[in-house]
């Protein structure tokens, strides 16, 4: 007989990694309570025995009752966007937390902190605050298994995204001397599965864990190893006067949505962030990807099924939403038609070719032939079989995903970057809507530059397009019904 599931408490399920640990948590366990101080983050698609609790790690009082009855919970939270006084604010967040578990009787507490060797001089405050919490944490009689980890290689992490900004948006960097520090990334899929192992941990001892990658790099070879992976050639200048400091105010010009917590993590890269205990390697089975393979994983699941095009949470009430998902641009549009899907469907899947674009077709038809002249296919032979398979050319696109009410075309005109246009149809609470998708993946400066140049231009073409396309579907409405 296999032993019970344990009941697990997932705090920080709205941050980066409580997100990837969510699904692969629900089959490991019997329940995972997912802790926020705002549930309506989480979305509302949780794994069947996920549950959705309001809580804050530094209120007692409902930590506890998120604790009762729990066998292991994850600290998975930081206060690193709260300013100068972020350390004191973990610090006593963390003493909240284990006098709590302690008092809920929980059998184990998985914490991530932070990898770097500390010597006697000058210590981040960073890297300082995520040791002390760990200490903290194994200040009771919970047992407690802390994971140290450096740079998590994932999009969506902060400091991948950060590197990814650099390398994107600079052809020529000039580097200071901290970019040749020796660093130890971890793949975010091999840090999910640390801590999922770990979830099944037995025994009264506390550990501590350093992980990374199989091999070492430096932050300036981790630049130009994603820079290979996207085929971008990028140079960097190395001077010695610039300190982390220093760099971090520069981050804030080409990442500014991230800097207050991107401060803090450059500023700790005065530290060796390098594994020199490999305990981990000992008592889990887990052989942790290389750095090169772990950027290429990264982008690769970035793409899978095509994923970038769904996004989350609701339109705007003028049925717009317009995001930035890793380097992609994506612009959804929705308009609601007079019809049932698959009569709605019928008429936007027949988009394209003799049929032309609902709206604008003679632009195009220039836009066509502007490709042809810069050497891409232009507007060749298109698809006439209806309907519509995989890997059918339709004027300048391929069609990349087909099914009962959405057509996904993928760009082979000539451009600075990849693109991708998605027509659906959807019945949601007795209406019928088009949801329109475009997504844009710039190749470097040029790319960026490309997307804010021709923007307007865009936004007037699909926004037309998209009401040709109910015109088009109300009108063949009647003959639907007649016939």
């Amino acid at each position: 007989m296999s032993d019970p599931k344990p009941v697990v408490v997932l705090t920080g399920a709205t941050g980066y990694v409580g997100n990837l640990l969510l699904e692969p948590l629900s089959q490991a366990a019997e329940q995972v309570r997912c802790i926020t101080r705002n549930p309506s983050r989480l979305g509302l698609e949780l794994p069947d025995n996920a549950v959705a609790m309001m809580a804050d790690v530094g209120d007692e009082p409902s930590i506890q009752k998120a604790l009762d009855g729990a066998d292991v919970a994850l600290y998975l939270v930081h206060s690193l966007s709260e300013g100068k006084h972020f350390s004191t604010l973990e610090a006593e967040a963390a003493t909240t937390f284990a006098n709590a578990a302690r008092r809920a009787g929980v059998k184990r507490i998985i914490y991530l902190g932070a990898l770097a060797q500390v010597d006697s001089g000058h210590t981040s405050p960073h890297i300082e605050s995520r040791h002390r919490v760990g200490e903290i944490l194994r200040s009771t009689s919970v047992p407690v298994t802390e994971f140290r980890a450096s740079v998590i290689i994932g999009a969506g992490s902060m400091p991948f995204e950060a590197i990814r900004a650099l390398v994107e948006r600079l052809p020529v960097m000039v580097t200071p001397r901290w970019v040749r520090m020796p660093v130890q990334p971890i793949s975010a899929v091999d840090l999910i599965n640390y801590i999922t192992a770990a979830v099944n941990e037995t025994g009264n001892e506390s550990h501590i864990y350093e992980i990374g990658a199989s091999n070492v790099t430096t932050y300036a070879e981790l630049m130009y190893t994603y820079a290979r992976q996207r085929r971008l050639r990028r140079f960097m200048v190395p001077v010695p006067v610039i300190t982390p400091r220093l760099s971090s105010l520069w981050l804030k010009l080409v990442t500014p949505a991230h800097y207050r917590i991107g401060k803090n993590i450059v500023d700790s890269t005065a530290h060796s962030s390098v594994v020199a205990d490999d305990s981990a390697k000992q008592d889990f089975d887990i052989s942790p990807m290389s750095v090169e393979q772990a950027i290429k994983r990264a982008l690769e699941d970035e793409n899978e099924q095509l994923k970038f095009l769904e996004l989350p949470g609701q339109l705007a009430s003028s049925g717009k939403k317009r995001i930035r998902n890793g380097t992609k641009f994506v612009e959804q549009r929705r308009i609601e038609v007079r019809s049932d899907e698959a009569s709605a469907f019928n008429v936007v899947s027949r988009v394209g070719g003799e049929n032309g674009w609902f709206w604008g077709t003679w632009l195009w038809r220039i836009r066509g032939f502007v490709d042809r002249i810069v050497g891409g296919p232009g507007l060749r032979s298109s698809a006439t079989e209806l309907p519509l398979e995989e890997g059918a050319l339709l004027d300048f696109w391929t069609v990349e995903r087909v099914s009962q009410n959405r057509l996904t075309l993928r760009a082979d005109m000539r451009l600075p970057g990849e693109a991708w246009l998605d027509l659906a149809v959807q019945s949601e609470g007795g209406k019928t809507y088009i949801l329109q998708t475009a997504a844009f993946d710039p190749k470097g400066l040029f790319g960026l530059v490309y997307w804010y140049t021709l923007y307007p231009m865009h936004s007037v073409v699909f926004a037309g397009m998209l009401r040709g396309a109910k015109r088009a579907v109300e009108s063949a409405a009647p003959r639907a019904e007649t016939n």
